[in-house]
């Protein structure tokens, strides 16, 4: 169990600096503390919402006592006069007083950047078993956090069968196209995603807002020549053209593309992204490209324009080498789902004959992250 080694309090009680036998340190503010407080009178003891809002907490909330004793932290706040205690992992784990991340585009520990090479590592498993096993269900969906992407095999060949994948995890988000949409060649279409033409790896649905943050694609039927999907892991080809090209990589994230469709009567969706979107600490949260549905790009600068534009093309590239690729072709039964702010799919070209017959859908990332996250906790509940 972790310790505590020690636990000081500034002399004006606005700080409390803590040492763990990790041989960590890290600083606190008094207000952090008390904001963050467990006890019942400031937290519900049963879903761990916060039952008092900060205009509660005096504004000169200071610390007028602090010890530690094995794992356990004991503070006093004044001028409440208010004693609670806090554990040293807990603490550890939600430090802030750490260097940041001085360069921009870095990615969360929960995210592995890959290329080509990931080929023999795809996250794949069972239909069967992520159905009926919650280990085999929390390895997949922690392969699909981590890489963006995994794969389902062995799943029922039936109409609709994709919504089933969803409900391993979340909720099918309805859009325009219904509650899930037909792949596979008709005459007329509304998308060439409905034709045979390969088409260039993209994010899904950029136009929207909020984009679909899930996309599940299910195979009913592939007996065409060619067709393989293909997915390309945005964060790696953004991580690459920051290397090459760190002005275009900034013009990327710091200026908006437009995005629109209108493909259907009553359908008129719009949004302004940018292709590579960041938190406001640098960190990489989203790629939008889908060059299909790029509208004028109207919000950059007309002495930056050619310099963003050169950086577009560069990323194109980079994104359609074939080093960055991951192809394969899915049977019937076989299923495949992207992180659709992060890994772009395509579809290589396919004949007219035999057939192809894939349903997609979308879902919810949030959905997808609370299932893993409440499995990972309840795993290190009853490893304890």
């Amino acid at each position: 169990m972790l310790q505590f080694t020690s636990a000081t309090r500034a002399e004006d009680g606005s700080t409390v600096t803590l040492g763990w036998a990790t041989g960590e340190t890290a600083r606190f503010h008094a207000i952090w503390l008390r904001d963050n407080a467990q006890d019942a009178e400031t937290r519900d003891p049963g879903n761990g919402q916060r039952l008092i809002a900060l205009r509660d907490i005096p504004v000169d909330t200071t610390v007028s006592d602090v010890s530690a004793e094995g794992a356990q932290l004991s503070i006093t706040f004044a001028p409440e006069n208010k004693t609670v205690t806090f554990d040293a992992a807990w603490l550890l784990g939600h430090r802030y007083d750490v260097g940041g991340k001085t360069q921009s585009g870095w990615t969360a520990d929960t995210v592995e950047t890959w290329d080509s090479d990931l080929m023999t590592g795809i996250p794949v498993g069972d239909f069967s078993a992520v159905s009926k096993d919650r280990d085999a269900l929390k390895d997949w969906l922690f392969g699909v956090r981590r890489y963006g992407f995994g794969k389902l095999v062995n799943g029922p060949i039936e109409e609709g069968a994709l919504t089933k994948v969803v409900d391993l995890f979340g909720y099918v988000r309805e859009t325009n196209y219904g509650k899930f949409f037909e792949v596979r060649t008709e005459v007329n279409p509304t998308n060439l995603a409905y034709t045979g033409l390969g088409l260039q790896a993209h994010t899904d649905n950029p136009y929207r807002d909020p984009v679909p943050t899930v996309q599940v694609l299910y195979c009913l039927e592939n007996s065409a020549e060619g067709g393989e999907n293909m997915v390309v892991d945005g964060f790696r080809c953004a991580e690459v053209l920051r290397t090459e090209n760190p002005r275009g990589f900034e013009l990327l994230s710091k200026y908006c593309a437009r995005f629109e469709y209108a493909g259907g009567d009553g359908v008129c969706l719009r949004s302004r992204r940018p292709m590579i979107e960041l938190a406001p600490d640098g960190e990489m949260i989203g790629v939008r490209f889908n060059n299909r549905s790029s509208a004028p790009i109207v919000d950059v600068p007309f002495d930056d324009m050619a310099d963003y534009y050169a950086a577009y093309r560069r990323l194109g590239e980079i994104i359609d080498d074939p080093a960055m690729e991951v192809t394969f072709k899915l049977s019937p039964g076989e299923s495949f789902i992207v992180d659709n702010t992060r890994v772009l799919h395509a579809r290589k070209g396919y004949s007219g004959e035999g057939s192809r017959w894939l349903q997609g859908c979308y879902a919810d990332k949030d959905g997808l992250n609370s299932t893993l996250a409440a499995m990972e906790l309840q795993s290190a509940e009853a490893a304890q």
